[in-house]
């Protein structure tokens, strides 16, 4: 039997470029240990806490764990997806990486879906991880095969609105303006967006406000979700309609270098 070793010069398939790229960025962000702190620890931090939160503000009628799981898995995707990305996206345009990328025989498009491969499974592990803890710690959430699915429509729709976001700053600001505009938002969110206070506890031009907002839209919906009540089709337009405009104006302004 005779071997054809013959040289085949050529880039890879399509499919190979893009799980490859899904892999490093895979590998970048479970490396980074500022991101991995957002992404994990702060969320089951939060979780933990949650059990006693009745002490620290008020949620409402209802048990505190009841109420701070939604919002802490809405706040995970939130730190993978807007904050990480961000940060991540915007250092490696200031050292060239992106520039060197769009360089290669990848599609610049594949750079793209590669991150947001590496965001999606990140996303996975933690909303899986913090599950388990939520209901370790007593977590019993209602609605059943129903809030599973809004919680997969609502954090697919969330990822694509905060992603978009992400590297809509990251494509214009500075690395370091980046560094600091991404912290801000998560802890300005974090604190004041909805993500783990219901939205019926603010008052009500606030609480009209909060529910436009991406954080508001995905905090609450996935509350509704989980007490076995039907978001509606409010916070899937309004996580939509970020998505949308944010995408379109990430595509007309994002700067490779």
């Amino acid at each position: 039997m005779i071997l054809d070793l013959s040289p085949r010069p050529g880039a890879a398939t399509k499919s190979e470029m893009l799980k490859a790229q899904t892999v490093m960025e895979l590998r970048l962000l479970s490396r980074n240990g500022e991101q991995l702190l957002l992404t994990l620890v702060i969320p089951l931090l939060l979780l933990v806490l949650g059990t006693r939160s009745d002490q620290i503000v008020d949620l409402g009628p209802g048990r505190p764990i009841d109420i701070i799981t939604p919002g802490v898995l809405a706040l995970a995707v939130l730190s993978t997806s807007f904050t990480s990305l961000a940060i991540a996206t915007g250092f490696e345009r200031r050292y060239g990486v992106l520039k060197r990328l769009g360089a290669t025989p990848l599609p610049r498009w594949g750079l793209l879906i590669g991150k947001i491969g590496a965001v999606l499974l990140v996303e996975l592990v933690q909303l899986l991880l913090l599950t388990v803890v939520a209901m370790l710690v007593g977590w019993d959430p209602s609605g059943g095969v129903a809030a599973v699915g809004w919680l997969i429509l609502l954090a697919l729709l969330g990822t694509a609105a905060f992603g978009s976001l992400g590297l809509l700053i990251a494509g214009t600001l500075r690395a370091e303006a980046t560094l600091a505009v991404a912290n801000l938002v998560y802890v300005m969110l974090l604190v004041g967006g909805g993500l783990i206070v219901p939205l019926e506890r603010y008052p009500g031009p606030t609480h009209r406000a909060l529910e436009l907002l991406p954080s508001g839209a995905l905090g609450q919906g996935l509350r509704d979700a989980f007490n076995g009540v039907s978001p509606g089709l409010l916070p899937v337009v309004v996580l939509l309609v970020w998505a949308l405009g944010a995408g379109v104006l990430t595509a007309r302004t994002f700067r490779w270098e």
